[in-house]
């Protein structure tokens, strides 16, 4: 209307000076500004309207709308034509705008909702669905999601923005989540209500259904109808992919679990089978050639026997370890332990077995406490050991080295033996997995084994959250390296908590070994 009241006050200004067709042109301009604002058929309308005022103000004889046929008819039906041909099109190209406009925000939403659903849980993406179809249609929301495990799926309602839903509502989203297509219904609750029902659809069946409750009087624009149903689409096709990714997982783990059952049966009927063997033979030749045995010959046989047992009794806690950190979800009990007294008890362990094997220690003084599993940790220090003793030949002593590196504790034991190349170092914690075999030491035990330490080393470090890693030494030899990571010193020593890997007790901290 200012744009009309406008141009009409310079018309009625310019009157006495101005000609009748420069006039008309004001009016022209007056119609295509209007155009901005109005619809096309509202633009038309004022338009002739416009020309109508024009002919009874302007154009003589003044005050009627009678007409000169050869002076001004033509010019009236030019100003309409004109008028009314640029107030269309400047209607229809406004009416465009805002429907690419529309466009864009709904492809944003859209994108908006699609990044929001990729990392989002379930409970999440149900939340980021409920708010864009809320500020999408400006009404109120209900949805049920189908159970996968129930065939045909239901869907339970889980939630309602208008509390408690009526039978109608509850039989509308069955019947849109069985059909997987939008459903509409018509609500008299003293003004015209539509609710509108769209299925969560995914790739390959339909997961649930979201119920619109519009305001009274008001519907949804076609592109709002398709951009809700994408919105929807999007969280169904999340639901579907999170459901693929559970069951993929859980095929996954299976699968593990199978093939962790068949390795360890490998073990057992493969490498337990020797010593089993050697047992039988050396316990049967003292049974029944006791009489006709020297006292050497016996001893060599018991020692067999003993040393046969303590191989079986180390496979035994490795494969049983190593089964147990590879479960799923497997779980540590684990307390503030000092490392210079696990370190200790596995040295004590080593001299007992390997009185013949030097051994030297670098233990940095003023270690921080580690929060780990202690009989872990034990087991850890042995496996290594008892692979440096088996692979170092007749090298000098084997070192176990504990330092700290600023927010890591450095836990490694070197050897001077051959060596490992580097082709072969990730190989070596696969389980059953050996290294290069090296010069037998008549002081050293056979390198036989099930090639089961490593890997358990490198599960028991994972376990912890740390990593392992193999290091070839300058001066020959190789060194393994488990860096742990630091946590926040405790205030005090906790008491030592109750569980299914209790700490195993330790002897004091053993002195450098200098031989």
């Amino acid at each position: 209307m200012a744009v009309w009241a406008l141009a009409w006050a310079l018309m009625t200004a310019l009157d006495p000076q101005a000609e009748l067709a420069n006039l008309a042109l004001l009016l022209v301009l007056a119609s295509a500004l209007c155009g901005l604002w109005l619809s096309a058929l509202e633009s038309l309308a004022c338009c002739a309207l416009a020309v109508l005022a024009f002919n009874w103000q302007f154009v003589p004889p003044r005050g009627t709308f009678s007409v000169d046929l050869r002076q001004h008819l033509w010019l009236l039906l030019t100003m309409l034509a004109v008028g009314s041909m640029v107030a269309w099109l400047t209607g229809r190209q406004r009416q465009v705008a805002e429907q690419a406009r529309a466009a864009a925000q709904s492809a944003q939403l859209l994108h908006q909702v699609n990044e929001q659903l990729r990392q989002a849980t379930p409970a999440e993406g149900a939340a980021f669905l409920a708010s864009a179809l809320r500020s999408l249609s400006q009404g109120e929301l209900a949805w049920s999601l189908a159970h996968q495990a129930e065939a045909p799926p239901q869907a339970p309602l889980l939630h309602c923005d208008w509390g408690e839903p009526s039978a109608e509502d509850r039989a509308l989203l069955q019947e849109c989540q069985r059909s997987a297509s939008p459903l509409e219904q018509g609500l008299q609750q003293g003004q015209s209500q539509v609710q509108l029902a769209l299925p969560l659809r995914g790739a390959t069946q339909c997961h649930g259904a979201a119920l619109l409750r519009l305001p009274p009087g008001l519907s949804l624009s076609p592109l709002q109808r398709s951009t809700a149903q994408a919105l929807c689409d999007q969280a169904g096709l999340q639901l579907e992919r999170r459901q693929t990714e559970q069951r993929a997982q859980r095929s996954s783990e299976a699968a593990q679990a199978q093939q962790l059952r068949n390795t360890l049966l490998a073990a057992i009927s493969h490498d337990y089978r020797t010593p089993l063997a050697t047992i039988l033979g050396a316990a049967s030749t003292l049974r029944h050639q006791w009489g006709k045995l020297s006292p050497t010959q016996a001893n060599a046989l018991a020692g067999t026997i003993v040393d046969e047992v303590e191989q079986l009794s180390t496979l035994t806690d490795n494969t049983l370890q190593l089964a147990r950190l590879d479960a799923p979800h497997a779980r540590l009990q684990r307390d503030w332990e000092s490392l210079e007294e696990l370190v200790g008890s596995a040295v004590a362990r080593a001299r007992s077995r390997y009185p013949g094997v030097r051994m030297g220690l670098r233990i940095e003084a003023g270690l921080p406490l580690l929060r780990c599993n202690a009989t872990l940790l034990v087991q850890l220090l042995n496996n290594l050991v008892d692979n440096a003793v088996r692979y170092a030949g007749s090298g000098p002593a084997i070192e176990i080295v504990a330092r700290r590196l600023e927010s890591e504790l450095l836990l490694a034991v070197a050897d001077r033996g051959p060596g490992i190349p580097s082709a072969q170092r990730e190989r070596l914690f696969q389980a059953f997995e050996r290294g290069p075999a090296s010069p037998q030491d008549p002081q050293r035990p056979s390198q036989r084994g099930a090639g089961l330490g490593l890997a358990l080393c490198r599960a028991i470090v994972l376990a912890h959250g740390g990593q392992i890693t193999v290091r070839q030494r300058q001066r020959g030899g190789a060194s393994i390296e488990c860096r742990f990571p630091l946590e926040t010193q405790p205030s005090a020593q906790p008491e030592a908590l109750e569980g299914d890997l209790p700490p195993v007790p330790a002897p004091a901290r053993p002195q450098e070994d200098t031989a």
